[in-house]
């Protein structure tokens, strides 16, 4: 399997992606914001589409995408009452784009495949450094507000009241948010980004009670879905995608039934 250069670049790429998604699938639990990241997706399917349009790396239009819209749609969904229709016109607006930009790209239905949900053959050794990159990125950012971050988004009463820059760190954690799902969008592809950034990090809060605990149970459960789904793709030649959310909801569902005991 190690013999295959594609297996090892997506084995690099899945490790750091796996790490970044169980860091900032905590914050995304606990600022609930696991809608955000299902709509990012599909933006980032457009994005991607876009990219190809431009005979951009498909990477490139992830993120511009993905930046700029998570933002607006941030904003746009602040408000409770408006946030589901809010989601729902967003996310089919750019359902819609992506497939007219793939179609004026004249390129085929498989291809619209690998960047709806992944395509591990396709992964490249610049491919690897674009998200080893992206992911130090991310961790660097993250060091510094972390402190803020961790306070702004588990108690964000206290943080208001205390006079944090919540707002600044609002559109912080949405830009992260949106590297995240473009860095993760090359291993489960765009639609299947949320398993990795809501699961693990969902499912760790029913076995630690702290924030560093929630991140590193939230890392080791990523990483053994994305890790055993390349071994279980690469045995029995089916999507890679499929075995990571088959993983990561059995975690979950154990999560469930551990609690469950426990009380």
């Amino acid at each position: 399997m190690f013999s295959l250069e594609f297996m090892r670049n997506a084995f690099v790429a899945s490790t750091f992606i796996a790490i970044i998604s169980g860091i900032i699938g905590v914050f995304v639990s606990a600022r609930n914001m696991s809608f955000l990241t299902h709509t990012l997706s599909e933006i980032g399917f457009s994005g991607a589409a876009f990219g190809v349009f431009m005979s951009w790396p498909p990477l490139n239009g992830m993120l511009l995408f993905t930046m700029v819209s998570s933002v607006i749609v941030g904003q746009l969904s602040v408000k409770q009452a408006r946030r589901e229709a809010s989601i729902s016109a967003i996310s089919s607006l750019f359902l819609g784009l992506g497939i007219l930009f793939l179609s004026l790209s004249n390129k085929n239905a498989s291809y619209a495949t690998n960047i709806l949900f992944g395509s591990i053959i396709g992964i490249n050794h610049t491919n690897v450094i674009q998200v080893i990159e992206l992911s130090a990125l991310v961790l660097i950012i993250i060091a510094f507000v972390y402190r803020d971050l961790k306070f702004d988004s588990f108690d964000a009463i206290g943080a208001q009241v205390k006079g944090l820059w919540t707002n600044a760190l609002s559109i912080i954690f949405l830009v992260l948010l949106a590297l995240s799902v473009s860095v993760a969008a090359q291993i489960v592809g765009s639609l299947l980004i949320f398993v990795l950034l809501t699961l693990p990090a969902a499912s760790a809060k029913y076995f630690v009670h702290t924030v560093s605990g929630m991140m590193v149970v939230a890392i080791l459960m990523a990483l053994v879905g994305v890790w055993g789904g390349l071994c279980l793709g690469y045995i029995t030649n089916w999507p890679v995608s499929f075995f990571i959310a088959s993983i990561e909801c059995l975690f979950y569902f154990a999560a469930l039934s551990y609690n469950r005991l426990r009380q």
